[in-house]
């Protein structure tokens, strides 16, 4: 844009799709850990979602902690979408990485 400064850092982009999704995740694993919910079947039923929706939902729980960061502080790469992570998901932190490199 037009009076910034070439080496301004961009400015950030609150994806709120992804932080609620993330939000979600961390909410329905504590949830699960303190047995509020047994299962992700009971999670499904008490949330109205289905059952696939939960488990990759869940997913987002093992992120790699610089990818939570830069989903929290809005600095993701712009084509870092929901889909993106829980569709083509690697437990894998090194792999994870790559999503938001340059």
């Amino acid at each position: 844009p037009a009076g910034t400064a070439p080496w301004a850092p961009p400015a950030p982009r609150i994806d709120n799709t992804l932080l609620r999704a993330l939000a979600r995740a961390h909410r329905w694993k504590r949830m699960l850990e303190r047995g509020d919910y047994a299962t992700i079947r009971d999670i499904e039923s008490a949330e109205g979602v289905t059952n696939s929706f939960v488990s990759r939902i869940l997913k987002l729980t093992l992120l790699a902690p610089p990818i939570i960061e830069a989903i929290l502080d809005g600095m993701q790469p712009k084509t870092l979408q929901l889909e993106d992570i829980v569709y083509d998901f690697s437990g894998n932190w090194k792999m994870q990485l790559q999503l938001i490199k340059p």
